[in-house]
């Protein structure tokens, strides 16, 4: 039987209870165990792909298609679970479920009620990850304790337990310890309520993980430990990091987190190795080269909304042993004061997706910029599609060539709505979702660095360049070096005559981990790189 750990979060959101539950994946696969890990979301929405990235951050796709929280790319980087559309589960999906169920008559002759029918469909849903094989499943609930909207989640994880057996479930709670300032002191009191309120439900966590500013005194972990029930030797740490999230598996093994989880759980494990983890934290700590590059996007100024390709130039600049600091540009201000205003000083850009017409034309004259001045760009989605209205406007001399999602009546419609998109009506999960294979052409950039012939990347768009304008865009230069098996659909472009000019139809950033970097984003860091005279 799969073990199960619930991970919690109170008093306050965004604690981190993606990475905290990432991380715990990782030092439980150091360990020789196989992890899979899932994220309980609380809205009514049946999953984020109609929300605004302002109000819910970015929208992470996996290989089969699902619309998910940011949290699951947290899982995917960390460790090797495989990462489905079962392992994000909402409210909304939830109860689409059951009202389903009832209109069939599944449950003639009952009243449907949040006990127990919500509540089983919940744990139908976490008993669907515990296959043949999985040693622990990793549920992470969120919202934070307190919130209506999490109850049921958190009374299906109650009733788990006693479903399963005691000895194979373990509650986590990640909360805060509170640093004043001013006083020189921490304070306990909102971790007692948080875990009270998860007592009064009828969890009792076993595990209290304690994010803090500052390293927490003996003093403090005693008292957290006597007024939450808890022994003193279940309280851990975890403290801001100064460089990245990927120490966090390091500094819970400090600590012995792995063995108390595996002592717990009582788990067959063998020694842990986390020789991988280290070497990435000293070179993040420690590397040979510093370089800027600018990012010019149209949710700029939302920290979660491009959270993966952040987490892929991260990736990159380990691999290339640079620290990569990131200019976050916004495009409708390049609009306003043109593009070398912002870029001229940058070794590299990347245009990331995105939806909707404010500010396209920013994104269009960075990417003028970054090819007649022969700055690495790199293009992604909605990025590659600007990259083909540039190149269509001032290298084809394609007048008022665009997009038919921003300008319906342009009379060079370079990007249009794919055929498949054309008779749909409902806007949630009915874009070109989830991973499709790719052809590169011999000789090309992308072929170069992704060392093989057939890929496969993730997509998530309702637009492509339209095949009536491949030919004009090839003969002014235009290298179509990507295309679908079928030869239908254009997936990366490229230009021969610049230092580094790659853009896809695709999200690469999607793939990126830490350990084995996406090859797209290594090769045009490593050509921001020599822009700036650095090997």
């Amino acid at each position: 039987m799969s073990k199960h750990i619930f991970i919690t979060g109170g008093v306050v959101s965004s604690l981190g209870k993606g990475v905290t539950s990432a991380a715990i994946g990782t030092l439980l696969e150091a360990r020789g165990l196989k992890v899979q890990l899932q994220k309980f979301d609380p809205y009514v929405n049946v999953d984020p792909g109609t929300m605004s990235p302002y109000q819910h951050g970015e929208v992470y796709v996996t290989e089969d298609g699902a619309e998910t929280d940011l949290d699951l790319g947290h899982y995917e980087r960390f460790t090797n679970a495989k990462i489905t559309r079962e392992c994000n589960v909402t409210t909304g999906k939830i109860y689409h479920s059951v009202i389903q169920k009832e209109r069939r008559g599944d449950y003639l002759g009952r009243t449907v009620q949040v006990i127990p029918h919500i509540t089983n469909e919940i744990k139908n849903s976490i008993h669907r990850l515990a296959t043949p094989g999985i040693d622990v499943v990793i549920s992470e609930i969120g919202g934070t304790v307190g919130d209506i909207e999490s109850l049921p989640f958190l009374e299906a994880i109650r009733q788990f337990r006693y479903d399963v057996g005691r000895e194979n479930v373990l509650y986590i709670h990640l909360t805060l310890i509170i640093y004043m300032r001013a006083a020189d002191e921490m304070k306990t009191k909102a971790t007692q309520q948080s875990v009270g309120l998860l007592r009064e439900i009828g969890i009792q966590p076993d595990v209290l993980v304690c994010r803090t500013e500052k390293p927490l005194t003996r003093e403090a972990i005693e008292k957290t430990a006597l007024y939450c029930n808890l022994p003193a030797e279940a309280v851990f740490e975890e403290k801001d990091v100064d460089h990245s999230i990927y120490e966090i598996p390091l500094i819970f093994r400090q600590q012995k987190l792995d063995d108390y989880i595996v002592s717990a759980l009582k788990l067959e494990s063998t020694a842990e190795d986390l020789r991988p983890w280290s070497r990435l934290v000293e070179t993040i700590k420690a590397p040979s080269h510093e370089i800027e590059i600018g990012m010019v996007g149209k949710y700029i100024t939302h920290q979660d909304a491009y959270k993966s390709v952040y987490e892929a130039i991260h990736h990159a600049g380990i691999a290339n042993q640079a620290r990569v600091k990131v200019r976050r540009i916004e495009a409708e201000r390049v609009e306003e004061a043109g593009a070398a205003a912002f870029l001229k000083d940058l070794s590299g850009l990347i245009v990331p997706g995105g939806f909707g017409y404010r500010g396209v034309e920013g994104k269009i004259q960075a990417i003028r910029f970054a090819r007649e001045e022969g700055i690495p760009f790199l293009g992604l989605c909605l990025g590659m599609q600007c990259a083909v209205i540039e190149f269509a406007r001032h290298s084809c001399d394609l007048q008022r060539a665009h997009s038919t999602e921003i300008d319906h009546t342009t009379p060079h419609p370079v990007i249009s709505l794919m055929e498949t998109q054309q008779s749909l009506q409902d806007k949630g999960g009915t874009m070109r979702l989830g991973s499709y294979p790719c052809d590169l052409l011999e000789g090309s950039v992308a072929r170069k660095s992704y060392g093989q012939a057939r890929i496969s990347e993730r997509h998530r768009h309702r637009y492509e360049l339209n095949n009536r304008y491949r030919d004009t865009l090839t003969e002014h230069g235009l290298i179509l070096c990507g295309l679908s098996p079928d030869g239908q659909l254009v997936e990366i472009i490229e230009l021969h005559d610049h230092p580094w000019f790659v853009a896809t139809q695709f999200h690469p950033e999607f793939k990126s981990k830490p350990l084995s970097p996406h090859p797209l984003f290594r090769d045009f860091i490593r050509s921001a790189l020599a822009r700036r005279g650095q090997p």
